[in-house]
């Protein structure tokens, strides 16, 4: 096997292979480009976040199937006027209602018939205070959203023409103005989609810019700076029409959310991957006269800490199968393939690249041997290590207080997580001027804030007179109540619209919803009805953001120690040694808790966030401390070749000083590559960059540099065992 690996560095690194490599991967992209799909073509953003057997999923197929009547995907059509809805208003509301009732627009299933109730039935439809109107219509179920959009566009185009000017292109803040938004589902779908499909291209150029931003500062050669993002250029050449075909044949799902993470943590890790090669390729020129030799020693040396890297992310991201909750679920084949590219493309193309170009990569900074350098008549200048040099001093010295000190500003940090709050809030992520945020607000203050997302009780009664209406209206935190809906087939189903006077979307709500089901259990109960409990299904928006929580806890409860134990498994493999395994992960995962603390502190104290979405802190957890492990590796497999050579303290700090600016710089760039998430509108992929953007930055500011030192100086020959030759060989230079 090594002879093989041996072999394929020469190939890379030859005059013939290099070509061919790069070759290779140019026909690679052109050929998959050919003929398979991009996955731009194959997102679906309908995809079901739910699985079947969730309980909001099971009252959802019984409405489908006993309560067709209003299965349609509801789009609430929302007026305000300041001043007051008028006769004339109401009367173009009509008209309007006529209108698309004649002449449907696409895909609509059904309206609200306002065109045929008298005008006082009418008026009853306004809200108390006289100034707004909701006028619902129904949308076919399981449309796409780009077919809805096709709708709604009709539809205004049919208001426009009704309305003397456009009511849906107002600013809410201008009075004696007909205002009109479009919210429920149907319009929430709509702008969420707009908002990251607006985002894509943005995020793109972002991501880019800031990466060739860092490349050029850290290395000042425009050359150098250009490889990495070409070789991230070309892998994803190769990963979008892979995962294109994968979303065609209906073998994996993803999203435009998906797809704009994916790009990100791609630039960011693969531009990693290819610092820590560049790093040592540069080092090695200043030894080595042939830049081939160089290239050859420099993929000896790093592609076992490179591919190491890279598995310990594609494992954790594969964990992510395990999930029930669909968002969570898809990003993991993708990401996953995205990585293992990357991967592959950092140790080939890469290498070939660079082989190619030699020492011209880093002009005009140009590593040169000192032979070299005496034939220009030029001294060989010594690289700056002071700074690497005090941490790798201090940290050999003072293991100790180094180990506390940052013990301390973690732990305090990790603590202070515990103080965050969590949302399941879908339009909270949105910004407050999206039209169906806009139009939920309107309804929020005008109308009962449940009107917008009513529950859904449906009962099985066992042939019994029962109706739980009463006892659903004595609930303090309920609205109003429907009467009881029977069933098309099964005569036995009732169903009961319940309106809460909290926001549906609100902890608050999902906190009543067992109550809710309590009550209409215990009726059921009181009735004479057996196993009342099985017979109870609550369905609606706010049934599902319960399910959400509950499945995404359950989840987290599988994944985060699943991709432990996996990553423990795979830095055993590497290192041999238990407690390096051990104490790697758990300062991996003392950082990801003081991440999530001072990502919420910043969050709520100076962006005056009240909640963070309940999906965050398990997306984080597999970036944190995938990509955090990363840097460890990397430091780590550095002191442990150097300890066959010279006494452990002196592999720590010279480990410590050579690993410090490669690592340092790659942190920086992915931490950045994360913070391009905060320039998008939306709040989760805000918040979720904030706080994975920390928790790189501790990893490569605290824990790399400070912490995981330490405790190897702390720990000496005890940090390799079991590793019996690693220690022997240590004891005989420390002996000598």
């Amino acid at each position: 096997m090594k002879k093989i690996i041996s072999n394929y560095f020469t190939f890379v690194a030859s005059a013939k292979g290099r070509w061919i490599t790069i070759v290779s991967w140019i026909c690679l992209v052109a050929l998959l480009s050919i003929f398979l799909p991009q996955a731009s073509e194959q997102k679906n953003e309908m995809a079901k976040n739910l699985s079947a057997d969730a309980p909001s999923q099971e009252a959802a197929k019984i409405a489908e199937k006993e309560f067709p009547n209003e299965q349609g995907t509801p789009a609430l059509i929302t007026f305000y006027r300041k001043d007051g809805i008028t006769e004339k208003d109401l009367a173009n509301f009509q008209q309007l209602a006529a209108e698309i009732s004649k002449n449907p627009v696409a895909h609509q299933q059904s309206i609200m018939p306002i065109h045929q109730l008298p005008t006082q039935a009418l008026l009853k439809n306004i809200s108390k205070d006289g100034t707004s109107f909701v006028f619902p219509v129904l949308f076919d179920k399981q449309t796409e959203t780009a077919e809805l959009e096709t709708g709604i566009q009709e539809l205004k185009k049919a208001s426009k023409d009704i309305f003397s000017s456009d009511p849906f292109d107002t600013n809410l803040n201008k009075d004696d103005v007909l205002h009109a938004r479009i919210t429920g589902p149907v319009g929430i779908s709509i702008d969420a989609t707009a908002l990251f499909s607006q985002g894509d291209l943005s995020l793109l150029f972002a991501t880019v810019a800031i990466v060739l931003i860092c490349l050029l500062v850290i290395y000042r050669s425009p050359i150098l700076a250009l490889i990495p993002l070409i070789g991230v250029a070309i892998a994803y050449g190769v990963i979008s029409p892979i995962l294109g075909a994968l979303g065609k044949a209906d073998w994996i799902v993803f999203d435009s959310q998906g797809i704009s993470i994916m790009t990100v943590l791609l630039f960011g890790a693969g531009t990693d991957y290819c610092l820590f090669l560049i790093a040592k390729y540069r080092s090695l020129l200043t030894i080595e006269s042939d830049s081939r030799i160089a290239m050859q020693k420099s993929l000896s040396r790093a592609s076992g800490a490179i591919a190491m890297s890279g598995l310990t992310v594609v494992v954790s991201l594969f964990v992510l199968l395990l999930a029930k909750y669909g968002s969570i679920q898809r990003f993991a084949v993708p990401f996953s393939i995205a990585i293992l590219i990357m991967m592959i493309a950092s140790l080939t193309l890469v290498p070939a690249l660079l082989s190619i170009l030699g020492r011209i990569s880093f002009y005009p900074f140009i590593p040169r041997t000192e032979e070299m350098q005496q034939k220009r008549n030029k001294k060989t200048k010594k690289t700056n290590k002071r700074f690497g040099n005090f941490i790798g001093t201090l940290v050999t010295k003072h293991p100790w207080k180094v180990t506390i000190v940052t013990l301390l500003f973690l732990s305090v940090f990790a603590l202070y997580s515990t103080k965050i709050e969590y949302t399941y809030d879908t339009l909270s992520s949105f910004p407050k001027d999206m039209p169906s945020r806009e139009g939920f607000t309107l309804i929020e203050e005008h109308f009962t804030a449940g009107e917008l997302a009513p529950v859904q009780v449906i009962i099985q009664t066992d042939g019994e007179e029962i109706n739980v209406k009463e006892e659903l209206e004595q609930l303090a935190f309920v609205s109003t109540v429907s009467d009881s809906e029977p069933a098309k087939n099964d005569k036995n189903l009732q169903k009961y619209t319940v309106e809460l006077n909290t926001n549906p979307y609100s902890n608050k709500a999902m906190e009543e919803l067992p109550l809710l089901e309590k009550a209409v259990v215990k009726s059921l109960e009181d009735s004479g009805i057996q196993n009342s409990k099985e017979k109870v299904w609550i369905g609606g928006i706010t049934a599902e953001q319960l399910d959400t929580k509950n499945i995404t806890t359950d989840d987290a409860g599988i994944i985060i120690p699943v991709v432990i134990s996996m990553i423990a498994v795979l830095l055993f493999i590497y290192l041999r040694s238990i407690t390096a395994t051990v104490y790697l992960i758990a300062t991996v995962l003392l950082s990801y808790f003081s991440a999530l603390g001072i990502g919420w502190a910043i969050l709520h104290y100076f962006f005056h966030v009240d909640a963070i979405q309940g999906l965050i802190p398990l997306y984080a957890f597999v970036f944190i401390v995938a990509l955090g492990e990363d840097y460890n590796i990397f430091m780590i497999s550095s002191i442990w070749k150097k300890s066959k050579e010279v006494p452990l303290l002196q592999a720590i700090k010279e480990g410590v000083s050579e690993s410090g600016s490669v690592i340092t710089s790659a942190g920086i760039i992915l931490a950045a590559t994360f913070m391009v998430l905060t320039t998008l509108p939306i709040q989760i992929l805000v918040h979720f960059g904030t706080i994975t953007a920390i928790g790189v930055l501790l990893d490569t500011f605290v824990v790399r540099p400070f912490l995981v030192p330490s405790i190897t100086a702390i720990l000496g020959k005890k940090a390799f065992w079991p590793a019996k030759k690693q220690i022997t060989l240590i004891e005989k230079q420390e002996n000598s």
